[in-house]
C-alpha cells in the first residue's frame, strides 16, 4: 500500500490590535505589528493550498487502488488510469509550488520586523522579540525541508505510475519503488508535524509578544 500525507499545515494567526495613533508616528513595536499581519496576508495563497492538496491525494489514491487491483490483461486500462493519476501528480506539483512561493514571499516580508527589532527600547521585550524571530526562521527552515521532501515524493509518484504502464514490469520492481516512496512520506509526515508544532509555537509567542508591547490585542466582536 502507498503512502500519502493527508495532513493539513497549520497556518498562521491573523490578529487585530487597537492602533493608538500616537504624536511622531508608529512605535517599533507597532511597526513590527504591521510586518507580522502583512506576512499572515501574504501567506494567504498558502493557506488556500490545503484543502485542495489533500482531496487531490485522496483522488490519487482511489486511481491507485483501482490500478492495484487490475491484472496484465487490463492493461490498456492501467494505462489509462495511469496517465489520469499523473495528471493528478502534476496537479499536486502545481499547488505544492504555489504554496512555496507564498512561503517566499512571507519570509521576505518577514524581513522587515528583523530590521525594526533594533528599535525596540525595552531590553526585556526586545528578547522577547528576538526569540519570536527565531521561532520563524525555524519555521522558514522546517517548511524547506517539508517542501523538499513532498517534492521527492511528488517526483517518485510519477515514477511509480509510469512504471505501471510499462507491460514487462515485474513485482520486484513494483514493491521496490512502492518501498521508496512510503519511506519518502514517512519523512513529509515527520516534516509536516515539525512545522505545524513551530508554527504553533510562533502563534503563541507572537500573541504574548503583541500583549507584552502593551498592544491591545482585539477578539471577536471588540472589532465592531
Amino acid at each position: 500500500m502507498k503512502n500519502y500525507r493527508y495532513k493539513w499545515l497549520v497556518i498562521l494567526l491573523g490578529i487585530s490590535i487597537m492602533l493608538t495613533g500616537c504624536i511622531g508616528g508608529p512605535t517599533p513595536e507597532e511597526e513590527i505589528y504591521k510586518t507580522l499581519e502583512k506576512v499572515v496576508t501574504l501567506e494567504k495563497t498558502f493557506e488556500e493550498q490545503q484543502e485542495p492538496l489533500i482531496q487531490l491525494e485522496k483522488k490519487e489514491r482511489k486511481l491507485y487502488d483501482q490500478i492495484i487491483s487490475l491484472g496484465m490483461k487490463e492493461y490498456d486500462k492501467i494505462v489509462s488510469l495511469s496517465d489520469e493519476a499523473l495528471n493528478i501528480v502534476n496537479e499536486r506539483e502545481t499547488k505544492l509550488n504555489n504554496e512555496y512561493e507564498s512561503i517566499k514571499s512571507s519570509k521576505e516580508e518577514f524581513e522587515n520586523a528583523v530590521k525594526s527589532i533594533n528599535d525596540i527600547k525595552d531590553k526585556d521585550l526586545k528578547e522577547e522579540a528576538e526569540e519570536l524571530v527565531a521561532l520563524m526562521q525555524k519555521r522558514y527552515e522546517s517548511y524547506d525541508k517539508l517542501y523538499a521532501d513532498y517534492s521527492e515524493a511528488i517526483n517518485n509518484d510519477k515514477l511509480l505510475y509510469e512504471m505501471f504502464k510499462k507491460e514487462q514490469l515485474t513485482l520486484e520492481e513494483l514493491e521496490g519503488q512502492i518501498n521508496k516512496i512510503n519511506t519518502i512520506y514517512e519523512k513529509v509526515v515527520s516534516s509536516n508535524d515539525l512545522f505545524n508544532n513551530v508554527t504553533n509555537q510562533y502563534n503563541e509567542a507572537k500573541v504574548n509578544f503583541y500583549k507584552q508591547a502593551g498592544l491591545k490585542v482585539v477578539y471577536g466582536d471588540e472589532k465592531e
